[in-house]
């Protein structure tokens, strides 16, 4: 039987099958290069161009993506997705590259599909015209497609940074990018200020990003700073609403760049049926040609600005956005500051204008020659006239011109083009009349080309132009962060008294007093038993202590309310624990006042303060809640000192003031020895005075810890036993 494999290692498979598709997807296809584009756009672009449509009229959809299939061979539906998002009716980029006309969707709108491209048009906007400028000058080098048959751009001239104009995000293999957009009018002066001075301070010129989807961007500045200084890092977006006193009703007109409507509507319909926005009574979208639109009724007394405040922290109408400005330079992928991505982009574009001069510089020139050739034949007319009439073969013409004027190929070539009217003196004198000012031309050319000062000012008054003529005032609003009045979350969350029971096999339960009373009989499983029940407010923390020394933490809001005759909520679920884990341990708290013990089976006893699992954060799960060195036997909730009974596993006991345990901050402490082991014992649990049954509880006390403990007395080694069942 023939063996079709053969032995290969993975590196060598990795080396040789996925590093090249690697490379490809990170170079030619996911990440942008410094004129603001991935490969995909620009092959889209330059056909439309090419195509005439920067100003011509509108062309079918289907026509564009017919024609780019000869740049970009990755089929018509990924073409046309493409040119979906570079147009105005979709709504993604601050300043679209294509006019449509048609239903292009919503960037917007997760459900909201485009229609195909034999229904709608496009054409190329104007500001395409600062894409393209001098791109018939020699301003950037052209590659083959991919079949050889055509010439394409290597990158596109673009006059100002489009790379931060434009919003741009890409997942490559191992690497992502993301790039937020910014004013144009910003970032034009910024480019300006960086030209004058590459030392200078851009943050006054470029205040924050600024997306299509407008919201309001709430300001902070260290956060921005470390954007424009690194390139990574997020901006908060929160949408924009109305109150309609009126109707009772919210109405949201903006929302953050990087979520939908859909997604918004969907979270607060969670929310609703979760009875954590009890003061919704309907929700719909209303987006319409005006504009997007989502509509909140309330329910009757309901305080708008706190619902909002409430829904900013609980849905995407306040969301992130992760910028990772990660950019092609050379075809090596690299993440950069607003300064070194102005950096690089001005040499980009310094190098276009020195490109574009020297082709001008090279017509001028070219020109010039022709017309110095032209100039020796003034001298002569009659002669050059003669040379041609007297010249047999066709092919002596230009020979015998240059012998005759001494000039070279290219000038006696032009001079044997001329037609016979024109070999009159008053038509070569008027072309003649050009050389001066060729000549001034062409020496302040060179004159330029030997000055970047000169060709940075040059762009400075690009940059100006383009500003003036296609900056808009700013869609995202900013707002200080102090000028958010903080709502607590408390004081969106309901207040009232209700009662939870936690039991032994992780379910847990949170009953109204209006149905305990209503029915004191609680359902559980028939092998489950009740660990805890405790009696709190809505408003709440419940904190889980877990078996594999984790802890967390849940508002007692956020745990769905059930009935005496529901088994509850298992932990598992609603926690999200990892396999094999278990609760133990339930503590509600609203203060984080009190201590937490945890006694360890070689006789120590951990006294740490509730404050330490306090956090700034909505973190629901901290590690390290206590130690894992020693085998954990017991834990308990204090309030305050007092006094405890630890028993071991020979039955000695000891009455302890838990004031004598000097409490730690650090949660994985092993705390303080407390009752001392005695012929390999083990301390087995910890309780109150009220749990056991003693008659003499001075006799098991003790003044300082550690202590041995004492003997359990017969009489109260039966009580203890009844006392357990």
């Amino acid at each position: 039987m023939n063996n079709f494999f053969t032995d290969q290692s993975v590196v060598e498979a990795l080396e040789t099958n996925y590093m090249p598709y690697a490379m490809s997807v990170i170079v030619s296809r996911a990440i942008p290069e410094i004129d603001g584009f991935k490969p995909s756009h620009r092959k889209l672009l330059y056909t439309m161009y090419k195509m005439g449509l920067l100003s011509g009229e509108k062309t079918k959809s289907a026509n564009v993506v017919g024609q780019t299939m000869k740049l970009n061979p990755h089929g018509d539906m990924a073409i046309y997705e493409t040119m979906v998002r570079l147009t105005r009716d979709h709504g993604a980029l601050l300043h679209p590259f294509v006019e449509s006309k048609g239903n292009f969707g919503m960037h917007q709108s997760r459900d909201m599909a485009f229609a195909a491209s034999r229904y709608t048009e496009a054409k190329l906007a104007g500001i395409c015209n600062e894409i393209f400028k001098d791109i018939e000058s020699n301003t950037v080098d052209m590659v083959d497609n991919y079949d050889g048959t055509m010439k394409e751009p290597a990158l596109l001239p673009t006059t100002y940074p489009n790379i931060l104009v434009n919003a741009n995000m890409g997942i490559a293999v191992g690497m992502a990018s993301n790039i937020c957009s910014f004013n144009l009018a910003e970032v034009c002066a910024a480019e300006i200020e960086y030209l004058k001075n590459d030392k200078a301070d851009l943050f006054p010129y470029l205040s924050a990003p600024d997306f299509s989807t407008g919201g309001q961007l709430i300001y902070d500045e260290a956060a921005i700073r470390g954007i424009y200084e690194t390139g990574r890092g997020s901006v908060k977006v929160r949408a924009t609403y109305s109150y309609d006193k009126k109707n009772n009703c919210i109405e949201i007109t903006e929302i953050p760049y990087s979520t939908t409507i859909e997604a918004i509507i969907d979270k607060v319909i969670e929310l609703v049926k979760q009875g954590k926005a009890k003061e919704i009574a309907d929700i719909r979208d209303e987006t319409d040609k005006k504009g997007l639109k989502i509509t909140i009724d309330l329910k009757r007394g309901t305080d708008a600005e706190k619902l909002m405040a409430k829904l900013y922290r609980q849905t995407p109408l306040e969301d992130s956005f992760g910028c990772n400005f990660n950019i092609l330079v050379d075809g090596s992928p690299k993440v950069m500051g607003i300064r070194e991505i102005l950096s690089e982009w001005t040499k980009f574009r310094m190098d276009c204008v020195k490109r574009c001069l020297n082709f001008e510089l090279d017509k001028k020139n070219h020109r010039l020659h022709l017309l110095l050739g032209l100039e020796k034949i003034l001298l002569d007319v009659d002669k050059a006239i003669a040379i041609i009439r007297n010249t047999e073969e066709d092919a002596m013409v230009v020979p015998n011109l240059m012998e005759g004027f001494g000039i070279d190929m290219i000038q006696a070539e032009f001079v044997a083009e001329i037609k016979l009217r024109n070999l009159n003196k008053e038509h070569i004198l008027k072309r003649l009349a050009d050389i001066t000012d060729l000549k001034a031309e062409i020496a302040d050319i060179s004159k330029t080309l030997s000055s970047n000062l000169a060709i940075k000012k040059l762009i400075i008054k690009e940059l100006t132009e383009i500003s003036k003529k296609y900056g808009t005032p700013r869609k995202t609003q900013i707002i200080a962060s102090s000028d958010i009045e903080e709502v607590k979350i408390e004081e969106t969350v309901e207040d009232y008294t209700v009662r939870m029971y936690f039991t032994e096999q992780n379910y847990v339960k949170k009953i109204t007093l209006a149905s305990v009373r209503a029915s004191n009989v609680q359902k559980f499983k028939e092998d489950d038993r009740l660990v805890c029940e405790v009696e709190c407010s809505n408003r709440d923390d419940a904190l889980f202590f877990s078996d594999k020394s984790n802890v967390y933490k849940m508002r007692i809001n956020d745990i769905p309310t059930c009935k005496a005759s529901d088994l509850g909520e298992y932990l598992a679920n609603i926690l999200g624990l990892d396999d094999g884990e278990s609760i133990l341990y339930m503590v509600v708290t609203s203060d984080y006042k009190g201590y937490m013990l945890f006694a360890f089976e070689n006789g120590k006893i951990a006294k740490v303060p509730m404050a330490s699992y306090e956090t700034k954060t909505n973190r629901k799960k901290l590690m390290g809640a206590y130690s894992d060195k020693v085998r954990l036997t017991d834990m308990r909730y204090i309030r305050e000192d007092c006094e405890l009974v630890a028993f071991s596993s020979i039955n000695k006991v000891l009455i302890f003031n838990t004031a004598k345990i000097a409490e730690k901050s650090t949660r994985s402490t092993q705390g303080v020895a407390v009752l001392t082991p005695k012929k390999g014992s083990t301390l087995k649990k910890i309780c109150t005075l009220d749990e056991v049954a003693f008659t003499d509880f001075d006799y098991y006390r003790t003044k300082n810890i550690p202590a041995r403990g004492a003997y359990l007395k017969e009489d109260d080694l039966a009580g203890e036993q009844i006392s357990l069942l």
